[in-house]
């Protein structure tokens, strides 16, 4: 989602403004792609997806006439079956789509945008706040603003402190959704590094690692060298990387967003990945197994001429301690703790285990 940001930034540079298409939920049970966004330029071309199919077509088209109007939109939607299907929708794929109006000349749409990147380099969360009014009390049709996460506001906006606050705190405003005070309809986006997954194994805990990991936000990715356990039927939402062995690794992209979690089908299969994670930038390393195991593996790694700070960053054994013994269970929390070590990251927080 960076390069995406990046994309917009990067075209409002060049002096090309721009429709901003994003899908969000007008009430009730939310589309599953809430959130999805695609760039629809002046030619028509795009950068991005709303997830295929009819709502696509239909939303380029009106994109269209947003750019030559000039003017952002809300516009509903409500799928047939077959085509809420294809985008990947649930709850019959009713929903809203903005779609808004990027003015290349408008000095504060650089600065608001350039903010999103800048916070996602740093992995920290922010807030970005749009309205559109149909009669505006000033005059302005649109204001957008972005929060970050000490409450310093990019863009110019109009609001009360205490409902801007509202607006961006608060334990149900994990996802895009709409907001509406005295008549005035807000959208309120939050801004995130999601993180990628890398699951070394594909085994019954992985299985529902990635069930869970795939429902908190983070892309997934599985890599083992069984395709008969690595395949899209047992891992629908992840991606697949069949391995010949796990020593050496295919060359992956790893770096602080990245989480680690080490789940193969044996000790010597998790000694040869650690080892290898232990190389790598990633923001997380847990590895699952008994303090037993845990203890013996570090001496061997210590002898090869790992120091103790370069074991204090691996989590093991893996996960919160719910006294867990399903695979369910052992997943729950393992992801939990992803989410923990993803939420202190983005609040600068020193993780403590």
């Amino acid at each position: 989602m960076k390069r995406f940001y990046q994309n917009v930034v990067d075209l409002l540079s060049c002096g090309e403004s721009i429709v901003l298409a994003t899908i969000f939920q007008s009430a009730g049970s939310a589309p599953r792609s809430a959130g999805a966004k695609m760039v629809v330029r002046a030619d028509g071309s795009i950068i991005g997806t709303v997830g295929g199919g009819r709502l696509e077509a239909e939303t380029i088209v009106l994109a269209k006439k947003v750019m030559e109007c000039r003017r952002s939109v809300i516009q509903a939607f409500d799928l047939t079956g077959t085509d809420a299907a294809g985008v990947g929708m649930i709850c019959g794929g009713a929903g809203e789509i903005l779609l808004d109006y990027i003015d290349a000349g408008n000095a504060e749409n650089h600065k608001v945008f350039e903010a999103i990147v800048s916070n996602m380099d740093k992995a920290q969360k922010a807030w970005l706040i749009t309205e559109l009014a149909e009669e505006p009390a000033d005059g302005k049709i649109r204001q957008q603003c972005l929060v970050e996460h000490d409450g310093t506001v990019i863009g110019s906006f109009q609001c009360e402190p205490e409902f801007m606050a509202k607006l961006s705190s608060g334990p149900a405003k994990i996802s895009i959704h709409a907001d509406i005070k005295d008549g005035r309809r807000f959208i309120v986006e939050p801004i995130r590094t999601t993180g990628v997954v890398y699951l070394f194994g594909a085994g019954h805990v992985s299985q529902q690692i990635a069930r869970l990991t795939d429902m908190v936000g983070f892309n997934t990715i599985v890599l083992d060298d069984r395709s008969t356990f690595a395949n899209k039927e047992r891992f629908p939402k992840a991606e697949i990387v069949v391995i010949d062995t796990f020593k050496p690794l295919p060359e992956l992209v790893i770096n602080k967003d990245s989480y680690l979690v080490i789940v193969t089908r044996g000790h010597l299969h998790d000694s040869i990945v650690l080892e290898q994670a232990l190389r790598t930038t990633a923001g997380y390393i847990g590895m699952i197994g008994s303090k037993k195991k845990r203890d013996k593996l570090f001496q061997a790694l210590e002898a090869q001429g790992f120091s103790k700070e370069d074991l204090k960053r691996v989590y093991s054994p893996i996960g919160i301690d719910i006294y867990a013994e399903t695979p369910e269970e052992i997943a729950v929390s393992i992801v939990a703790e992803l989410i923990k070590a993803r939420v202190e990251r983005e609040r600068c927080v020193t993780v403590e285990r």
